[in-house]
C-alpha cells in the first residue's frame, strides 16, 4: 500500500530493507519518551528488524511506514480491539525527531484515518497522549480528534506517574468532513 502524503512524503507498507532507517530514528530519547515501554530503547538494529518481521505477517494490514521517497521516517498503524471493544481502533504513531514540525504527521494521521474508515468497519478511532506532549495533542486535534478524558495518574513513564489524555474521533464526525 502507498498513500501520499504532500511533496515527497507518503504512508507506505514496510519493507524488509528499511530495519537501518528505523534503527536510526527510532533510536532516539525523545521519541520513545513519549511511547509505551514496548517501544524500546536504546532501539537496535535487532528490534528493527524483529519489527519487520511482526507487520510482515499482519493480516489485514495495519502499521505503515511514514517514508520519504529514499527511506522510513516513522510509523503508524491502528490496534484493532477484542470482544466488546471491536468497533474500536486504537491509533499509535511516531516520527523520526528532525522531521518534526514540517507537518508531516498530521498529513499521515489524517492520511490514515481516511483509509481506516474506507476500509474497515470501525466506529471509532481513540489515540492516547502522554499530558506533557503536546505536540502530540496538537496533531490530533488539527485532524478532527476530540479530546474525551483526561486519565489522571494513568501513566508510568521513566519512573514518573502522569495524565494520560484520551482523544477520540467517531465515525460520523469524519463523515462530515470527509472529502
Amino acid at each position: 500500500m502507498i498513500l501520499p502524503l504532500f511533496d515527497q512524503w507518503c504512508v507506505r507498507s514496510f519493507l524488509p530493507t528499511d530495519a537501518e532507517a528505523i534503527a536510526r530514528y527510532a533510536n532516539n530519547r525523545h521519541v520513545s519518551i513519549n511511547l509505551r515501554d514496548s517501544f524500546p530503547y536504546p532501539y537496535t538494529i535487532f528490534d528493527a528488524k524483529r519489527w519487520l518481521k511482526h507487520v510482515r505477517h499482519q493480516q489485514p494490514e495495519v502499521s505503515w511506514a511514514i517514508a520519504s521517497a529514499t527511506e522510513v521516517i516513522g510509523g503508524i498503524g491502528i490496534h484493532p480491539q477484542p470482544d466488546v471493544y471491536r468497533c474500536s481502533a486504537e491509533l499509535g504513531y511516531w516520527l523520526g525527531e528532525p522531521f518534526w514540525g514540517r507537518g508531516i504527521m498530521t498529513a499521515a494521521v489524517r492520511t490514515v484515518v481516511d483509509y481506516v474508515f474506507r476500509n474497515f468497519d470501525f466506529v471509532r478511532i481513540y489515540a492516547g497522549v502522554f499530558s506533557w506532549n503536546a505536540a502530540s495533542a496538537r496533531v490530533l486535534e488539527k485532524t478532527g480528534f476530540k479530546l474525551e478524558s483526561r486519565m489522571r495518574k494513568a501513566v508510568v513513564k521513566d519512573g514518573m506517574i502522569i495524565d494520560q489524555l484520551m482523544y477520540v474521533l467517531l465515525r460520523e464526525e469524519w463523515e462530515r468532513t470527509a472529502k
